[in-house]
């Protein structure tokens, strides 16, 4: 059992021997072409030069951004006006709002569902977008599509556009 262990520790060490570390001269590194440092400061970060900003470290915008990757009055006033539908996905990264499907109380075999996507980082007109299905039910229990006016989506892109300038209003007031 010992020459085992024996020839197996020798075998170890032989394996292992080869991922050593390998210390050059300092003079090696002169040259940018050889030198990893100086070619990752020639080339510059894939991040821009701030860098990687997850959480926001501090910095804020003019556009009224604080850590998300979308306009922050927009997202709020999307998240605002959309208050009384549940929630399927929220992303402030991406700017995607999904609901969940709501019915209303007073047309139970309706249900209605709104995407709304956030395309820009400045407070525009066409920074925001929502998309809103509609389907009813019907008398074999199913439910089916119908279609939906161009104007109840206009309407719901004005309500969080005036949702977003009263809360840059009332952020500018402060």
């Amino acid at each position: 059992m010992s020459r085992a262990l024996a020839l197996f520790i020798v075998a170890a060490t032989a394996a292992l021997s080869g991922c050593g570390y390998v210390e050059t001269s300092p003079d090696s590194y002169r040259n940018p072409r050889v030198d990893p440092d100086a070619q990752a400061a020639q080339r510059g970060s894939v991040f821009g030069d701030g860098g990687l900003d997850i959480l926001g470290g501090g910095k804020k915008t003019d556009q009224g951004g604080v850590g998300i990757g979308v306009n922050s009055f927009l997202w709020r006033a999307s998240l605002d006006t959309l208050a009384f539908m549940p929630l399927a996905s929220a992303d402030p990264f991406g700017g995607v709002i999904i609901t969940d499907w709501f019915s209303p109380p007073e047309a139970p075999d309706e249900r209605f569902k709104v995407n709304v996507f956030i395309l820009d980082r400045q407070l525009r007109s066409d920074g925001v977008r929502a998309a809103v299905f509609h389907q009813h039910h019907e008398a074999n229990g199913a439910w089916a599509d119908t279609s939906v006016a161009a104007a109840t989506q206009t309407d719901l892109e004005n309500a969080i556009l005036s949702r977003a300038r009263q809360l840059r209003i009332n952020t500018a007031a402060k």
